[in-house]
Formats: C-alpha cells, structure tokens, sequence
C-alpha cells in the first residue's frame, strides 16, 4: 500500500479517491487547502484550510491532537488500562520507560482513533517541548474495533513511539503514544528528518529540541492510526468525552 500510495498519477489519484468514497464513510476533502492530488498518499497526509479547527486556548484545558474516534479512555487503574473491555494491559507493555510508567500511573489517558477517511496530522495538545523520542519497532496490526476485541496486548504489539511533552510543572506534562498500524504503517515527526517506518535503521532513543505552542503541528501519520494521550492525576476528562464519540483537533479533551 505504500508503494501504491507514492505513485504519481494524477489520473490514478482521482480513480483511487473515487473508489475510496464508496467504501470509506465521511471523506470529506472541502476542507483541505489542496484540491488536487499527485499520488494517494498526497492526500492522506493532506493540510487543512488555515481556520478549519479552532483551538481552546485556555491553559487548563488539554486539546485533542488529532480529529479522532475516541476509544477507551478513563483513569488508569495503578497501571492498569484497557484497549478495549476485558482486555487490559499494563503501562509497561505499552511505555518503556521506568520514570514514565510511573509518573503516569494512576493517571487519565485517552484512546483516539483515526480513521483512514480523517485528517491524519496531529498537534501538540499543549505549549511545550519535546526533547527526545522513543522509537519502538513492531508489528503492523489492524487497530479497528473488531481487531481490538480479539487480539490481546494490541497496541503494545505494534510499531510506535512515546513522545514526552513538557512544561515548567512536571504534573501538567502529557506524554502521546502515536501506533502505527496496517498498510503505510510510517509516522513522520516535523522535528526528525527521517520517517519513523518498518525501513528505520537508527537508534531507538531519538534526540531532539523542539518547542509547540498548543495547536503546532508534530508530524502525521501516512496512513489511519491511533494516538494514546496519558496525563498525571491532576488531570480529568472534560465533560461530555466518552467512548464513540467524534473529536476534532484543538477541541477539548482533559481539564486540570
């Protein structure tokens, strides 16, 4: 799918989005700022018109990253959280880090599922920074619902990367887990030159030095994926987020 993807046809372009709409549900192109495609995978990592989300700007609220389905979600039970219902899975499966797991434990954390029809970049929740990411090489699994009730451990399996954004108090930080899935399976991180991918040969911790205002773009996903938000304790849900649900980026998510 990824080679299909890069091929430069604009008439192949067009035939394949055709197609897509029949069988993906809300692929809705008005509001991207480019109209027409070279390749398929021009459009799955498409820009937004300037002005196609609005960003809460309070600084209590933590925003949506991305326009998602939210899944799972709730406060972590110790380091107990759930990909879907009856199957669990610990913060040390998903999170290597030793200082991670336990800063976010007993923490909120937020499922959001992107669907291959949706806008596939994603953006810093909050003002920030991010000093290093976490590459985790894996498998290539389907992350829909269907997949999710079956296959145990799920998104622990796949290819991802856990990336810390941090402020001036520890206990306002927000750490996103971007999986990567079936298909293109790459992430693309603005701060990092090389695409996060099953061809990656570099080192698994990745330096970098980057500063967000809340709503800067990170990087996109080249195909639909999942992020997974963690939050300390001194964070909620905002009223109204439940499992289902459609979210848009820059929409509130969390509360502190």
């Amino acid at each position: 799918m990824g080679w299909y993807s890069r091929i430069e046809s604009p008439w192949l372009t067009k035939l394949s989005i055709f197609f897509w709409k029949l069988f993906a549900d809300n692929l809705d192109l008005s509001e991207a700022k480019q109209r027409n495609y070279c390749s398929l995978q021009e459009c799955f990592i498409r820009e937004l018109k300037d002005g196609a989300r609005s960003i809460d700007k309070r600084e209590h609220i933590v925003v949506s990253p991305c326009d998602a389905i939210i899944g799972s979600c709730g406060t972590i039970n110790g380091s107990t959280l759930y990909q879907a219902k009856g199957f669990p899975y610990e913060l040390s499966d998903l999170i290597p880090n030793r200082r991670l797991q336990e800063k976010y434990r007993g923490g909120v954390y937020v499922t959001l599922r992107l669907k291959s029809s949706m806008y596939h970049r994603f953006h810093a929740p909050i003002e920030g920074s991010v000093y290093q990411i976490n590459y985790i090489s894996g498998d290539t699994w389907n992350v829909n619902p269907i997949a999710l009730k079956r296959i145990e451990k799920l998104y622990c399996k796949n290819e991802r990367a856990v990336v810390e954004i941090t402020t001036t108090d520890p206990s306002n930080d927000i750490a996103l887990v971007p999986v990567a899935a079936i298909l293109v399976a790459s992430m693309k991180f603005n701060c990092l030159q090389q695409p996060l991918d099953l061809k990656y040969r570099g080192p698994n911790l990745i330096p970098c030095d980057s500063h967000y205002q809340k709503g800067d773009e990170m990087g996109y996903f080249q195909h639909g994926s999942t992020i997974i938000l963690f939050a300390t304790n001194s964070h909620r849900l905002c009223e109204g987020i439940k499992s289902g649900d459609r979210i848009n980026m820059g929409q509130p998510l969390l509360a502190r």
